[in-house]
């Protein structure tokens, strides 16, 4: 039987970490957290489960997740969030295909909880997520803080059943927070490359995702958060690039 490591990053998780690491327990034959000096109950947490528990200074979301891959043991690995959990039907094929395995990597579907609600339009859903893979045939890479794990040979993949469920907020306060702090990562890496910022992208591009979200893919049949998650997503864009246009103004 194949051995299985799951490794998941945290900051500040004690609302979701708990639940992820239960979701894992029988599949998992090690488990690796890596943590970014949380200052709340994460590590105590963690303690409770049978977890190799590491403190690393955060870099970046792909640094410090290619980090947790070198940390693991076994021939192959799920990397997973902390507000990330298997449903039952994940986790009965991610069985199968432990023993199994007849390709590099496997993707499947995440599931995501807005707020008490699940989203299942507007380009929330299916959002496919690759998370299961061979040791040494893939690693993380993207733009921060948008990563994404990239499979040395990309055709090299299969689609599990069962979906990934995804916890990302519990409240708009929630939402606007990360969308202030990612809005800015997005900026500073977009700036470093070298990118800029017209009036298009301030105007036209927050106007079309608000429109692509919301109408072309069906954010409203989500109902009153569906017509929240389009608005604030246009505003993200807004957003990234009005600060990309002031890191440059400041320059």
């Amino acid at each position: 039987m194949n051995q299985l490591s799951v490794v998941i990053i945290t900051f500040n998780e004690e609302r979701n970490i708990g639940r992820c690491l239960q979701s894992v327990q029988a599949l998992a034959d090690e488990i690796i957290v890596v943590d970014s000096f949380s200052t709340d109950r994460t590590a105590e947490i963690c303690a409770s489960f049978n977890v190799r528990f590491y403190s690393n200074p955060f870099a970046g979301h792909i640094e410090q997740k290619n980090y947790a891959l070198t940390l693991a043991g076994n021939p192959y690995i799920l990397s997973l969030d902390a507000d990330e959990e298997l449903s039952p039907e994940l986790t009965a094929s991610l069985f199968v295909i432990k023993n199994n395995p007849a390709s590099h990597g496997y993707y499947f579907n995440r599931l995501t909880n807005y707020c008490g609600k699940w989203i299942r339009h507007g380009g929330w859903y299916p959002d496919q997520k690759l998370r299961f893979f061979e040791k040494g045939k893939a690693k993380w890479g993207g733009k921060n803080p948008h990563d994404q794990l990239l499979l040395h040979d990309p055709k090299n993949k299969k689609l599990l059943k069962g979906d990934l469920l995804h916890y990302s907020y519990y409240s708009l306060e929630d939402h606007l927070k990360q969308v202030n702090s990612f809005t800015t990562i997005g900026a500073r890496s977009a700036f470093e490359e070298g990118r800029r910022a017209g009036m298009i992208s301030l105007i036209i591009k927050p106007i079309y995702k608000f429109i692509r979200d919301y109408i072309l893919l069906g954010g409203f049949l989500d109902g009153y958060y569906g017509f929240i998650i389009a608005r604030i997503s246009a505003n993200a864009t807004y957003l990234k690039y009005a600060k990309l246009r002031e890191l440059w103004r400041k320059k």
